[in-house]
Formats: C-alpha cells, sequence, structure tokens
C-alpha cells in the first residue's frame, strides 16, 4: 500500500505538506531542537519544520526505501537527514532529540505501545513527543466520501473502511500517550481544507494504489472501479457551483505528551 513515493504524494502526501505546519505549531517545536520524525515518507513534515525552524537538526526515519530516497533526492536543508528505520526498533542512544513527531503514521505501526517506548526512550526528559493521525470517521471528508460511496455499491468494502482503524477517534491518542507514561497530555483536532480543481484532481490519485483506499480501488474491476468512480462524481459535483472544482473538510486529532524528567 504505501511503495510508489511519486504516487503517494499525488494522493495524499500534498495534504501532508498542507497540515503540517498546524502540527509543527501544535508540537511547539523550537527553533535549534533536534527532531526526530517516525514515519517521515516522502519528506512533508521535515520539510516543513526545516522551513520554519530552520536551525532545527531532523531525522526522518520510515520503513520504505523508495519514500526515504524521494526524501533525500528533494531536500533543501543540510540539517535533514533521512533513513530506513523501524519505529519499534529505534537505532539511536537514549534522551537524543528534544522532540520525536510522527504525523499520519502511527494508526499504521503494529504494535503501538512497543512503539510508544521507544519514542520515549529516544526522546529526553522533559522532551515532548507530538503526534497526529486523520480523522477517518467524520473528519477526513476526502476518504469518508470514497468509503460510503464503496461501500453503498459493494456492502463487504465496509470492513476495510479506514475510520475502524486504531487511534482516528477522540480521545484514542491521548489515552495512548497516557498509557505510554507521559505527562501533561493534550488533545485538539487540527482541520485544514483540500480544494480540488476538478473531480478528476480528487479521483485519479484514487488510482496510485497508495493506501487501503488505492488498494481498494486497484483490485476492482473495470465495470465496478468505473461504477465506484461514477457515483462518487454524482456526490461530490451534486453541490459544486465552481466548474467542477470543490472543497473539502480534512481534520487530525493531535496529542502531544511530555517525557518525565
Amino acid at each position: 500500500m504505501f511503495a510508489d513515493a511519486v504516487g503517494y504524494e499525488r494522493f495524499m502526501g500534498r495534504w501532508s505538506r498542507l497540515i503540517a505546519p498546524l502540527f509543527v505549531e501544535f508540537a511547539g517545536i523550537r527553533d535549534g531542537d533536534r527532531v526526530l520524525d517516525i514515519g517521515s515518507g516522502t519528506g512533508a513534515l521535515a520539510e516543513t519544520i526545516a522551513a520554519l525552524k530552520p536551525s532545527c537538526r531532523i531525522v526522518g526515519i520510515d520503513p520504505s526505501s523508495r519514500y526515504i530516497s524521494f526524501a533525500e533526492s528533494g531536500k533543501k536543508n543540510p540539517n535533514m537527514t533521512f533513513e530506513v528505520g523501524d519505529a519499534r526498533n529505534l537505532s539511536f542512544p537514549d534522551a537524543q532529540f528534544e522532540v520525536t513527531t510522527s504525523l499520519l503514521v502511527l494508526n499504521f505501526i503494529p504494535d503501538t505501545d512497543k512503539a510508544m517506548a521507544e519514542l520515549r526512550r529516544v526522546t529526553r526528559p522533559g522532551g515532548t513527543i507530538a503526534a497526529a493521525v486523520w480523522d477517518y470517521g467524520e473528519g477526513m471528508q476526502m476518504l469518508r466520501f470514497f468509503w460510503d460511496a464503496a461501500i453503498a455499491l459493494d456492502p463487504s468494502a465496509e470492513k476495510l473502511d479506514e475510520k475502524h482503524m486504531p487511534l482516528c477517534r477522540a480521545g484514542e491518542l491521548s489515552r495512548l500517550f497516557r498509557n505510554a507514561g507521559l505527562a501533561d497530555v493534550y488533545e485538539q483536532p487540527l482541520e485544514v481544507t483540500l480544494r480540488f480543481s476538478s473531480f478528476e484532481d480528487y479521483w485519479d490519485p484514487f488510482r496510485e494504489a497508495q493506501g487501503p483506499a488505492g488498494a481498494y480501488v486497484a483490485g476492482l474491476s473495470e465495470k465496478k472501479r468505473l461504477a465506484l468512480r461514477d457515483r462518487l462524481r454524482a456526490l461530490l459535483l451534486k453541490n459544486s457551483k465552481s466548474a467542477g472544482g470543490f472543497s473539502l473538510l480534512a481534520r487530525v486529532w493531535a496529542a502531544r505528551g511530555t517525557v518525565p524528567k
């Protein structure tokens, strides 16, 4: 589901870059901090941190070598480095970073308790761990429209709906942080508006086979794929008044906590 860096950029990466500045502010990153970016993907968050806080030293890790290569090829700040890594088994010494972040990734990591223990280990006492995940159930309308339409045509798709993923509902991230022993845990929603210039701008990235929704589309027959496309077009353009363009809400649940001293 996550192998094509260019496809991911067209599908979700552009929206990661939209939410990233809000998340950087929420995380309280200060210029000069050492920052670890867990699940750095194509580099959206790391690049945003480097642009807003240019003296930060940022290390991004991701299990996908293709994503790491993509991020490395596009980096503009020498304080950024990217490497293949597993959040559940980090290679860094204890207390290495002032801030450890994870944007739109924690819900895809098996054994998040183990991952949180590692994030806490590499973050210095008094430092911050911050994470955010899409509100798949209600607040990420791009995917909510998709799965509602898919299920209407194929009820068996309900079990694949990303609303069933962990950590995507209010209170779940903060509960994970408290269970990991973090102090001063705080959670809030962050929202942006996704602007699509046309229906094709919305639909075509689903055909890149990235993420659960893209994988679902890739597995459909041509007839079923066209039926889903047509249903989505009718739903999304029903109330559009701007030559096919439309906007959708995108919400994440963001949480931060402090590593006890």
